[in-house]
């Protein structure tokens, strides 16, 4: 194995295992709860297990950890499957910690005639209490002592529904004065009488966390199971079942979670903005979950560079929201098609170009792109649509597009010079009169005038209508989960505005799910998973500048 600069610790250790012989082949897996979609800190543990086996010649499972039936269902399984793929991994083996039951039954058996697990008729609230403080060594159960017959017969009945929810579990014999309290007698199964995904009524009794995972990663031969931090305190449990079951020595390692600003990650509180419509479902655009970023218009590209670039690391930290933007940017800016579309529109009335007349001008489609993009052709009119914001009565200092006696190029046509402009009986601007410099046109431009401002336009006979739905971050504070109260009193007010009616070119009628567009001037856009023929809906997906950043240097 080659020396590489910039390894993150964790690859120093699979380097370090490789070179030592310890392992031939890097066997990782990703373990989601399907009780949720998959967020932006997923899509960061996606992106490490799968690249680590792709970087060193291994292979990643997708294994559900599927234990707890009341919050599981098949369509968070369907959501996952396709978010993975979405990034552009695909697992080896797709399997469930449902599959492994009956293995880890068997194992818990095993403890139980090794003498180091009991069943427990204690409450939750009384194995609490027998719990002991991080500086006061926990109590015995009462039942610790049952004798492995005993104990055999007691879970054997629990499997057969003999019980109800609560009233028994199966705890680990360890050590109730130990340091670390998750070592004091963990329960390792509970009763849970409830419908599951998969095996139905089946079971009545279900594993842990910490006894299903380090278990099914040993059954799995997963030579590194990667975790986030706080499951450092639960690496100890993990090695000590591994170690008594005699089974794989699958080894864990913790990363740091990357929080990102102005969002929140817990699927809980997810789950809350969901049902009390705070937003417009899981896949909601201003949601970071994996679905709603994907549907805003986020690439897989940008998400994996955004990643690579926040890196892995032993410290929790705060990644500003600007560097994913940034990422999505970088990469639209070379993909995306440009097209002009007019959200504020204010008429413009070319007065000295023929009456019905109309020809065609050729736009750039993207000039960044790799091929150059190539043109399209554009219906250019007399009457066009512009944005309101391009027309000021009494220009600023330093303003380049309309104003009273002020030129300005068309996008990829003409010159113009204002000459007028109407008001309704209210003083709003309802058109704007301009005269063209024929000699002018983009292209073949001899008329020897230059303009210093460009602004984009839509012929009025030839646009098509549009709903536009201009997309911003869902919270007004950085780290609203750390906030005082109630986080949704956090939710900014303006994270959607919706234009009920913007006119595009022509180009955009046939507009697709998953396209990517800049509308030039405006931002980058994709047509919503909504958006149908005859009802056009657009999502931005990033502004074409940081407006945060100026906001905060305010």
């Amino acid at each position: 194995m080659t020396e590489e600069k910039g390894l993150n610790f964790i690859e120093d250790i699979v380097e370090e295992d490789l070179r030592n012989g310890k392992y031939t082949q890097i066997v990782t897996r990703f373990p989601p709860e399907p009780n949720g979609y998959l967020h932006i800190g997923h899509a960061s543990s996606i992106c490490l297990n799968f690249g680590l086996t792709e970087k060193y010649g291994g292979y990643t499972n997708l294994r559900f950890d599927d234990t707890n039936p009341v919050t599981e269902e098949t369509e968070y399984v369907d959501s996952i499957k396709e978010d993975v793929k979405w990034l552009g991994f695909q697992w080896k083996h797709e399997l469930y910690a449902s599959d492994y039951f009956e293995a880890l039954y068997q194992f818990a058996i095993d403890l139980i005639k090794k003498g180091l697990a009991y069943v427990d008729d204690s409450s939750s609230e009384e194995i609490a209490a027998l719990k002991g403080t991080p500086t006061e060594p926990g109590r015995n159960s009462p039942y610790r002592d049952r004798t492995v017959q005993e104990n055999l017969d007691l879970f054997e009945s629990m499997k057969k529904g003999a019980f109800k929810d609560g009233s028994k579990t199966l705890r680990a014999k360890i050590d109730m004065a130990h340091i670390n309290m998750l070592m004091r007698d963990p329960v390792l199964y509970r009763i849970k009488h409830a419908h599951h995904h998969r095996t139905g009524n089946e079971w009545c009794i279900y594993p842990m966390y910490d006894f299903a995972h380090g278990q099914s990663d040993s059954i799995e031969n997963v030579t590194h199971s990667l975790c986030t931090l706080e499951f450092v305190p639960h690496r100890e449990l993990y090695d000590w079942l591994i170690e008594k079951l005699e089974i794989f020595p699958s080894k864990q390692y913790e990363f740091a979670r990357r929080n990102l600003t102005y969002t929140i990650t817990s699927k809980r509180k997810l789950l809350q903005l969901v049902n009390e419509n705070h937003v417009d479902g899981w896949d909601d655009p201003r949601m970071t979950t994996i679905s709603g970023m994907r549907r805003r218009g986020f690439t897989p590209e940008s998400i994996r560079d955004f990643c690579t670039r926040i890196g892995i690391a032993k410290r929790e930290n705060l990644v500003d929201m600007s560097l994913l933007e940034y990422c999505v940017r970088e990469h639209l800016n070379k993909i995306a098609i440009r097209r002009m579309a007019v959200l504020d529109p204010v008429k413009l009335i070319i007065t000295n170009y023929p009456a019905g007349q109309t020809e065609e001008v050729f736009s750039e489609n993207n000039p960044e792109a790799e091929n150059n993009g190539g043109t399209r052709p554009v219906v250019f009119s007399g009457e066009l649509w512009i944005e309101r914001e391009d027309f000021m009565e009494t220009p600023a200092k330093k303003w380049f597009r309309l104003a009273p006696g002020a030129l300005v190029r068309l996008k990829s046509a003409y010159i113009v010079k204002c000459d007028d402009f109407i008001k309704d009986d209210e003083g709003n601007i309802t058109a704007i009169q301009c005269s063209y410099i024929p000699e002018s046109k983009s292209g073949n431009d001899v008329s020897g005038i230059r303009a210093k401002g460009t602004i984009h336009w839509v012929s009025v006979a030839h646009a098509a209508e549009a709903e536009v739905r201009l997309y911003d971050r869902l919270f007004t504070v950085e780290n609203p989960a750390a906030e005082e109260g109630d986080f949704t009193s956090y939710i900014n007010p303006n994270s959607l505005q919706i234009v009920k009616k913007a006119y595009i070119e022509t180009a955009l009628k046939d507009a697709v799910e998953g396209e990517k567009f800049q509308f030039i001037r405006k931002g980058y856009f994709t047509p919503d998973t909504h958006s149908a023929p005859g009802k056009l809906v657009f999502n931005r997906t990033v502004t074409l500048k940081d407006t945060w950043a100026k906001e905060s240097k305010k």
